[in-house]
């Protein structure tokens, strides 16, 4: 997705427990339709293991006949990891891929030395009411591959690993977590789970990752003595193992996100995120000129460069 500015919010007092170093109150915009909350970046931190960009999508319904419609714009630089919990989008890029995902389906998308895509819904699924409930991240790329090919990698619902323990049910998206691993190929140690748990139910998060991230998606989790309620980014202290529990009446549900610390600081501008600030003029140099491939069949608009 096209990275849109946010404005920071009114800075409050954030539950937090000795195993918590940060909670994010994500900065929330409308953009005409639904609503996207940003965690990050965010003052309070850049990263969370590779993850640089992180954005909850709606949820929303949208009228009949419309829907998602982000123009082609381009990335350097990073991968996109979208995952879905309600709704469906159409992804378009410039290497001819043309692909839908759905809730609990994986798209992974390097954009390496330059890639363009679009994001838009099916008109005949605008047709029928369409809604959208998601994450959108982006992970930056260690530097020794931040200039690979771009390539763009689905995986569907039935080849992510499930994990069910005591009524708790996880999907490992990417990375490495309770015993499991991901088909999702990564540049770096990346951990992305989707994971629910019903009434009475806990799950343990172990310290194997060096960076470790909770967003919480519905209900209310509990952390040690104190509870948080949707939309929060929790940052773990490194190190520390815990347990999520669900002491409440209804089902909880929290995306687990993280890996290795990156191997620096990134510079972010629009679509552009990278190790080197020369780079990013760079891009923007050959978006302007039109030098970035076109997306096959969504070739008649683009965004332009601000």
């Amino acid at each position: 997705m096209s990275y849109l500015e946010c404005e920071d919010p009114v800075p409050g007092d954030a539950k937090s427990v000795d195993a918590i170093e940060t909670v994010i109150i994500p900065r929330a915009r409308d953009l005409g339709g639904f609503e996207v909350r940003r965690a990050l970046p965010s003052r309070e931190r850049q990263m969370v293991g590779p993850f640089i960009f992180f954005d909850q999508m709606g949820p929303a319904e949208f009228v009949l006949g419309e829907g998602l419609d982000v123009r082609p714009h381009p990335h350097i630089n990073l991968a996109t990891l979208t995952y879905l919990f309600g709704g469906e989008v159409l992804h378009r890029d410039s290497l001819g891929t043309e692909q839908i995902i759905r809730p609990g389906a994986v798209n992974w998308m390097t954009a390496g030395n330059g890639i363009v895509h679009s994001e838009r819904m099916a008109e005949e699924y605008k047709s029928r009411g369409a809604e959208l409930f998601g994450l959108q991240t982006w992970v930056a790329l260690p530097k020794a591959h931040e200039e690979t090919d771009p390539a763009f990698f689905h995986h569907d619902e039935t080849e992510l690993p499930i994990i069910e323990d005591g009524g708790a049910h996880a999907r490992l998206v990417a990375g490495s977590a309770w015993g499991s691993t991901s088909p999702v190929k990564t540049y770096s140690d990346t951990l992305f789970a989707d994971v629910t748990l019903p009434p009475g139910a806990s799950l343990p998060v172990d310290p194997a990752h060096e960076e470790r991230a909770i967003y919480t998606v519905a209900g209310t989790i509990e952390v040690g003595p104190d509870s948080f309620e949707p939309g929060q980014l929790l940052v773990l202290r490194p190190g520390d193992g815990i347990s999520v529990k669900n002491t409440g009446r209804q089902e909880a549900r929290f995306a687990l996100v993280g890996g290795e610390t990156m191997d620096g600081p990134r510079h972010i501008w629009w679509n552009f995120v990278s190790s080197n600030p020369e780079r990013i003029e760079q891009a923007k140099a050959e978006w302007k000129a039109g030098r970035f491939d076109s997306v096959p069949g969504d070739a008649e608009e683009f965004i332009p460069l601000p």
